[in-house]
This record gives C-alpha cells, sequence and structure tokens, in this order.
C-alpha cells in the first residue's frame, strides 16, 4: 500500500491550465497517482497508509526561488523555516558572484569577510570542502529544502587572477575556464555574477563571454547581477542580453528590477527589450522580488575602486582621511558604480543588520536619522559604521517603484526569487515572505495575476530554467514537492516593522515526500538535498 493519498485537494498543477480536484497518491518520495474527481459516486477512491483531508486547499509544486542567499543558512540553521514555511522546497544559490566554492585557503578567507554581512561570518561553520562538487556533497548529508548551485565568477576571479582591478593574462583566463568547467561537471547548474561587486566587476565583456561559453557547453545558464540597477540600467540589461548572444548561452536575470528616481515608470522599456530579444531566438529568463526596497551590504555603495584588493585594503581606505574623502565625493557628488551611478541618498539607505551586537543601535534607522541623532553628517556616521564593523552593516534601500514591480512580474518569461539575505536584526521582509506575499497580496488582493498563472511561475517555469525533467509540476512521476496552500488566507507574516514572522495559510509542505512542514509546523526531516545540473546528451 502507498504511503500517502492527499484527498479532495484544488489542484493547481503549475502548468497554467485550470485547476482540478482531485486525490493524489505520493509513494517512494514521488507522485504515483493522481485520481481526478475522486469523490464522484461510483469512482474506486485510492487507498494509502496516512489519508490527508486537503479540503479547501490547493495542492501545488513546491516554490522554486530562483535567488537565494542561504549558502550557509542551509549548514546553520537545520530548521531553516524562513524558505520551508512559504513553500520553498528548491532555492537557488551561489549568487551574484560570490559564494564558498571554488576556492583555496586564502579565497575561502577573503570570501567569507567579503559577504559576511550576506550570510554571516561562518565561524559556525566547518569548512570542509573546495570544490563545487565537495560542496553539494556536504548538502547531500540532509537539509531543510533543497538547493542548486551557480558557481560564482567572482569566487573564480579572485581565485585565478585575485581582487585587482586588470585584466586577466591569457594563462589566468584559462585557469577561469578550467574552474568553471569543473563546477559544471560536478553538478553546478550555471554561473553568476555581481557586476557591482568586487572581484567580478573587474571581469569585461570579452572575459565573461569566453567563460559563458563554457557554461553554455554543458547547457546551464547565465545569472548576472548586471553594472547597473539605476542610472544606465537599460544599457546594463542590453549588455547582458547581447553577450550571452555572443557566448550562445542562455540567460537568467537576477532580481531585474528598474530601480531609483530615473529609472520611474520604464519597466516597459525593459519588457520591451526583453521581448525583441526572446523573438530573436535568445533564452532569457528572469526572476524578481514583490517588494521595492531592495537589501544588499552598506560596503556594496562603495564605488569600485574602493574595494579593490580585497576588505582589508577597503578598511585601509576607509580610515585614511584623504581617501575617504575621495570615497565621499563619489558617493555623494558623482554617483558612485557601487550605487549604480546614482547620486546616493542617505535618507534612503536603512540599516537592517549588523555583525557587533554593541552597535545595534543602528538597525532600523536609516543613516541620515542616526546621523541626525548624532548630529553628523551622514557620511560620518557611514564612515564610522562600516569601520566599527569591519564591513559587515546590510542595508535595505529604498529606491524603488510599485508600478515597475508589477509591470515586471506579469512577464511570460519571469519567475520569483526572494534575494533573501537572512541576516541581521531586521533583514527584508521577501526573506521570508516573498512566495505567500505573491499569493496572497499580488494574486487575491490586487489580481495583479490569476493563482494558476502565479503558480506557474513560481513552480514549472523555474524548473524548466533549470532543466529538471522531473519536478515544477504535479504529474504522475515526478518528485512529491508539494505545498498545500489556503488560497482565501494565505499571506505574508513578515513586514518592515516585524520581518521575521512566517507565513500563514501554509499548512503541509512536502519535500521529496515528506512533511518538512506539518500542520503549519516545522516537523525535524532534513529531505532536502543538492540538485544537480544535468549535463547535456
Amino acid at each position: 500500500m502507498e504511503e500517502l493519498v492527499i484527498r479532495d485537494a484544488d489542484v493547481v498543477d503549475g502548468s497554467g491550465a485550470d485547476s482540478y480536484r482531485a486525490d493524489v497518491v505520493v509513494d517512494g518520495g514521488r507522485i504515483v497517482g493522481i485520481v481526478k474527481e475522486a469523490s464522484a459516486a461510483g469512482c474506486q477512491r485510492p487507498r494509502a497508509r496516512r489519508e490527508l483531508d486537503a479540503e479547501g486547499l490547493v495542492l501545488s509544486p513546491g516554490f522554486v526561488d530562483m535567488h537565494a542567499h542561504s549558502d550557509l543558512a542551509l549548514l546553520r540553521d537545520p530548521d531553516h523555516s524562513a524558505k520551508a514555511a512559504q513553500g520553498v522546497t528548491l532555492e537557488v544559490i551561489g549568487q551574484d558572484g560570490l559564494s564558498y566554492a571554488p576556492v583555496d585557503d586564502r579565497t575561502l578567507g577573503e570570501v567569507r569577510r567579503a559577504i559576511a554581512g550576506w550570510n554571516g561570518s561562518g565561524d559556525d561553520i566547518d569548512f570542509d570542502w573546495r570544490s563545487v562538487g565537495e560542496y553539494l556533497d556536504r548538502l547531500d548529508r540532509g537539509i531543510a529544502v533543497n538547493a542548486a548551485y551557480l558557481i560564482p565568477q567572482g569566487t573564480v576571479r579572485a581565485l585565478a587572477v585575485g581582487w585587482e582591478d586588470r585584466e586577466a593574462t591569457p594563462e589566468e583566463l584559462d585557469r577561469m575556464r578550467q574552474l568553471v568547467a569543473e563546477g559544471m561537471e560536478q553538478g553546478a547548474v550555471g554561473m553568476s555574477s555581481g557586476l557591482t561587486y568586487t572581484p567580478g566587476m573587474y571581469a569585461k565583456d570579452a572575459e565573461l563571454t569566453e567563460l559563458c561559453r563554457v557554461v553554455a557547453s554543458y547547457g546551464g545558464y547565465y545569472c548576472p547581477h548586471h553594472r547597473s540597477y539605476g542610472a544606465g540600467a537599460l544599457e546594463a540589461y542590453e549588455e547582458m542580453v547581447a553577450l550571452t548572444r555572443e557566448a550562445g548561452c542562455s540567460l537568467h536575470l537576477a532580481h531585474a528590477t528598474m530601480n531609483f528616481g530615473v529609472n520611474k515608470g520604464r519597466a516597459p522599456e525593459l519588457l520591451s527589450l526583453l521581448d525583441e530579444a526572446l523573438a530573436a531566438g535568445s533564452d532569457i529568463t528572469l526572476d524578481t522580488y514583490p517588494y521595492t526596497p531592495g537589501c544588499t551590504t552598506l560596503a556594496a555603495m562603495l564605488p569600485s575602486w574602493a574595494n579593490e584588493g580585497g576588505p582589508e585594503q577597503t578598511l585601509k581606505r576607509l580610515a585614511d582621511e584623504e581617501t575617504a574623502a575621495r570615497v565621499r565625493h563619489d558617493l555623494e557628488v558623482t554617483g558612485s558604480d557601487g550605487c549604480h551611478g546614482v547620486p546616493i541618498e542617505w535618507d534612503t539607505i536603512e540599516i537592517s543588520g549588523v555583525g557587533d551586537p554593541a552597535l545595534a543601535e543602528f538597525v532600523g534607522r536609516t543613516v541620515q536619522e542616526s546621523a541626525d541623532a548624532r548630529g553628523e553628517a551622514p557620511w560620518v556616521t557611514a564612515r564610522g559604521l562600516l569601520l566599527a564593523d569591519r564591513l559587515a552593516p546590510t542595508i535595505l534601500q529604498h529606491v524603488g517603484h510599485e508600478e515597475n514591480v508589477r509591470a515586471i512580474m506579469r512577464h511570460r518569461v519571469h519567475t520569483g526569487g526572494s534575494d533573501g539575505i537572512l541576516q541581521g536584526a531586521k533583514p527584508h521582509p521577501r526573506a521570508y515572505g516573498t512566495f505567500p506575499h505573491y499569493l496572497g497580496h499580488y494574486v487575491r488582493e490586487l489580481g495583479v495575476m490569476s493563482l494558476e498563472e502565479c503558480v506557474a511561475h513560481l513552480t514549472s517555469r523555474p524548473a524548466a530554467r533549470l532543466r529538471l525533467p522531473d519536478r515544477g509540476l504535479v504529474r504522475e512521476g515526478y518528485v512529491a514537492d508539494l505545498v498545500l496552500f489556503d488560497p482565501a488566507t494565505v499571506a505574508a507574516g513578515s513586514s518592515f516593522a516585524e520581518p521575521r514572522v512566517l507565513p500563514t495559510g501554509i499548512p503541509h509542505v512536502l519535500v521529496g515526500g515528506r512533511f518538512v512542514i506539518e500542520d503549519g509546523r516545522r516537523t525535524d526531516a532534513l529531505a532536502g538535498r543538492s540538485v544537480r545540473g544535468i549535463p547535456p546528451a
């Protein structure tokens, strides 16, 4: 007898088709039966050792977070309710060009310091891996939800070239090609870049094109955090489309927003650009989060020249009065490349987390508010905080536009990504609320999309991008990564005031047929594993 039958569910199967009522049978981690209208008179209903009454609930495929920063959280926090409680059954990590494999001892230390604001210092982690394959093997010991990995181009460059702003030598480029090929062979699904973060931003298009050729040869995709989301955003998108067309590589645009005042109302221009490229044969997808503010580190706002050489060199420059004055001018007058070419507005920069608990007074306040309270210029406050906290502060940047958010999420190649940073006392609520916020706010309350269409955005579309032949749909033979939610009550619990509140209306989540959320509570199941790329035939 099979393990589980989910009775009388309203199945939204991920394809975008209309929902239907059915009993769904799960056994051995897969969907083994779907009996439509099973409650009809005279129908032989499936039996199983356990029966779950799903009356009034929607059954859908598990949600895929196409842009996650859980690289260490998956290891340090077996509970991981931040994602599991949202119905996320697969996260794509290794984002924005910086993560923890492939590395050597030197690079690992540098990367840990550079992205402590994203993932913590890592002092509580046993870094017993160096290669991509070894990292994926570590995940396979058991994690809360599944994870796929992108090779981080910035980390690759740090390993082969260093943190200097210069072109790679032919030998160094060959080494980077080799590292990318090894990562793809070991199970990565593609490559990411952070082109406003050092050292990835120092790579010119020719270098990126060569690495994308390697990714394409393994059937993977390129996922760039491109060179601007502010001034020059449209040109930055065009650059990535042209680069991947030249390389013959699939493109997935990370957190594809149009932010800052210069881009208010300009989402249709981006979508027109994408439609033209798609019509010409480009393979493009994108992800967004359903909120207006962004989230990153305070150090990311600095001009790239200030970050050259790595974190220790950045701290030295900030400590030097003359050099710090240059940094301030670039931030406040010129518009640094770290701040997307737009002069920084300190009243939009809210500190969301710090590494040193002694600096907690800054959290939840904008830099302008803290500066006013201290009777000093905002730059003085920001500089002092960066030095005192050794570049660890994370920020919310309130620069988005609701009309852009809604327009982009409707596009046919759109997928969902939280870009959720789980560090800090007041993280962005998207880390805990992205997927129920889509379903509750944008579907039920605003009607921006139908429920069936939204579920397709969050399930089958990302599964297709990841080239997963047995995930993303409710189909017989597919992996039983499943979510049961109440369409009348599903909602994000998290808010900017209380960002760590779990969602409502999602009572059950299964990963590989095992309950990780049951009756609204996290079980002790560590059912997740690495989901590895499939080499082309």
